[in-house]
């Protein structure tokens, strides 16, 4: 007699749900990534302000408008990241940013502790502005691994794009450092130090 047993069905692990937005839900995750948009919604809004001083403060026509672009750029950013929050149902927040907060502090620090009209003022400003792109990158890096793990892909899309232009942003300035303001702050150095010892004598 044939066996009309049936085999049971191999259990099957469910795949995790993807939400539709992060809004929707409660979890310690959504929370943290909500928090995380706020801090670099503050931070680029920080910056549309820090930018114009910036590229005032600058010695250089090359870095001044390598300033000039990265604040259209940092505005850009700011409307994206208001996309963001829409796509999570949040209403788009700032709150203050502590790490981003003492870098523009830095930046300001070094601009008054360095002679105006000089290229080491221009090497403590990309120095600076720098130090801002390395903090943005990391952050952005961050925020489009956790849209994408929470199933955020168009939110992922548009933070990564950001992500693309802070790298790009980076590369630029040390092209700009490399090709010749470094050298010249270095020149600039000597000279300051040659009138010295001429006076000495």
């Amino acid at each position: 007699m044939p066996n009309t047993k049936t085999a049971p069905a191999k259990s099957k692990k469910a795949a995790p749900k993807k939400q539709a937005s992060a809004g929707e839900g409660n979890s310690q995750l959504d929370k943290f990534f909500t928090d995380c948009l706020k801090d670099i919604y503050w931070a680029e809004k920080q910056l549309t302000k820090v930018l114009p001083k910036m590229q005032k403060a600058a010695t250089t026509d090359e870095l001044k408008a390598a300033i000039e672009e990265h604040l259209a750029q940092t505005e850009e950013h700011v409307s994206r990241l208001e996309q963001v929050f829409e796509m999570v149902g949040k209403k788009a927040q700032a709150k203050k940013c502590e790490a981003m907060d003492g870098i523009i502090k830095e930046g300001t620090s070094i601009v008054e502790e360095t002679q105006q009209g000089s290229m080491t003022r221009d090497v403590g400003i990309i120095m600076a502005a720098q130090k801002v792109e390395h903090y943005e990158i990391a952050t952005y890096g961050s925020l489009v691994t956790l849209a994408k793990t929470m199933g955020l892909e168009d939110a992922a899309e548009i933070l990564n794009q950001t992500l693309e232009e802070e790298k790009e942003t980076d590369a630029g300035l040390t092209d700009i450092a490399e090709y010749n303001i470094n050298w010249e702050a270095e020149q600039e150095g000597d000279s300051e130090d040659s009138s010295e010892e001429e006076e000495e004598e």
